[in-house]
């Protein structure tokens, strides 16, 4: 769908991310079309002329399932596919369907599990997806009827019900887990970018480690946590993340807390963005306002220009350089620009641990106990009165501390 007002290149862009979408769904696409939006008709969200068109198109293709590039009402789900005789399935339906077949742990099965039950709630009366026969998204068989709805209802509520138990019990794991990880001495930062940006690429590059990595959208839903070493000593907690996509449901942002909070919980951030694609500008900033929604618009951010080695639009890529001091450009590829990231990675890192030296009093002890304990030490020097100790900590300890540090770090 073009809405009113939308250029032409945007709605061209929105429909190949469409096919990538479909493609990595496993889906095979026999047709696509663009349909001018103007007025939206609130049974069947496009007029009578273009529901028409489409029948003739699926006559013609002999498809089996129509997908519409936006969240559409039930209502008019159920309306067109009473008008098509076939499965209609929205881009949220899709993206469940890939978050389905991708999630590996046990959080992530639950969690799409979870998301899948709470959009089909309102859409029970749809034919295709009567709960004693749905294999899930477009592959749904034609169900028994209305008589079913309220035994389908309760059977959906008992297993939301149910799903929600459980995650609370994996999400409490997992908390203790990042917990240690957040709290411990070594600075930490995530992953984030939009899909197939090269995140997972840029992981494996720095830890030397082997994530998965696919030339399809959201081929990292599990959060991935590996360790790297600093240039000049030192070492960086690297976690990777869910690609971000445009119009990417709340409801699945709420469901994959356990990989987004990656980004929420981290010091810092390093925003991947890929110069190959056509809408650079709009993935940049569908990343922003996902980042937004879980409060991490002014946390510190590295931003790193991948795929310099295929750039779709050098304008683009300039504006960003322009806007944003201190971007760093390059291919993980072919290794460009590591080096650079690599060195804007320590900075970041010492900004949020920074390097301080403290001096303490012999009857202290307790203090240089803290600092060993949430801190890197450096050095420990023991003098005639005081305790001089050089270490990295976090910025959490930095006030805490502050009428400790010395007056020549003070100065600085």
């Amino acid at each position: 769908m073009r809405i009113q007002g939308e250029d032409t290149r945007r709605a061209e862009a929105r429909l190949e991310e469409l096919e990538s979408l479909v493609d990595t769904m496993g889906a095979v696409r026999v047709g696509s079309l663009i349909i001018p939006l103007r007025d939206t008709n609130a049974a069947t969200l496009i007029g009578s002329g273009k529901v028409a068109e489409l029948q003739a198109l699926i006559q013609e293709a002999h498809a089996d399932c129509v997908i519409i590039d936006q969240d559409i009402a039930p209502r008019v789900q159920r309306n067109l596919e009473e008008k098509f005789g076939i499965a209609v399935i929205d881009r949220q339906e899709v993206i469940l369907q890939i978050f389905s077949d991708r999630a590996a742990t046990k959080e992530a099965v639950l969690q799409v599990a979870l998301a899948r039950q709470e959009y089909s709630l309102p859409r029970l009366t749809r034919k295709w997806t009567h709960l004693s026969r749905q294999r899930g998204g477009m592959k749904g068989t034609r169900g028994e009827g209305e008589t079913q709805l309220e035994i389908d209802r309760r059977i959906v509520m008992n297993k939301i019900s149910s799903l929600k138990r459980e995650l609370k019990k994996v999400e409490a794991q997992r908390s203790t887990q990042r917990k240690n990880r957040y709290e411990g001495t070594t600075p930490t930062a995530a992953i984030v970018g939009y899909t197939n940006a090269g995140k997972s690429s840029l992981l494996n590059l720095l830890s030397k480690s082997e994530v998965l990595v696919e030339n399809k959208l959201f081929a990292t839903l599990d959060p991935t946590t590996r360790k790297i070493t600093l240039p000049r000593g030192g070492e960086v907690l690297l976690s990777d993340t869910v690609g971000f996509v445009s119009n990417l449901p709340h409801q699945l942002v709420e469901a994959f807390t356990s990989t987004l909070e990656e980004a929420k919980y981290s010091d810092f951030l390093i925003h991947v963005i890929d110069a190959s694609h056509p809408d650079m500008l709009q993935c940049y900033e569908t990343t922003r306002e996902v980042l937004a929604t879980l409060g991490c618009e002014q946390k510190p951010s590295l931003l790193f220009i991948n795929k310099m080695d295929a750039p779709h639009d050098e304008f683009s890529v300039a504006k960003i350089v322009s806007n944003h001091p201190g971007t760093i450009t390059g291919s993980i590829k072919r290794g460009e620009g590591i080096d650079d990231l690599l060195r804007g990675i320590e900075r970041l890192a010492h900004a949020s641990h920074p390097e301080l030296t403290y001096v303490f009093p012999h009857a202290r002890g307790d203090l240089v106990a803290l600092v060993r304990s949430n801190g890197t030490v450096l050095s420990v020097t023991y003098d005639d009165e005081v305790i001089r100790v050089r270490a990295r900590v976090p910025q959490q300890l930095v006030s805490r501390l502050a009428s400790w540090t010395s007056s020549k770090d003070s100065e600085e």
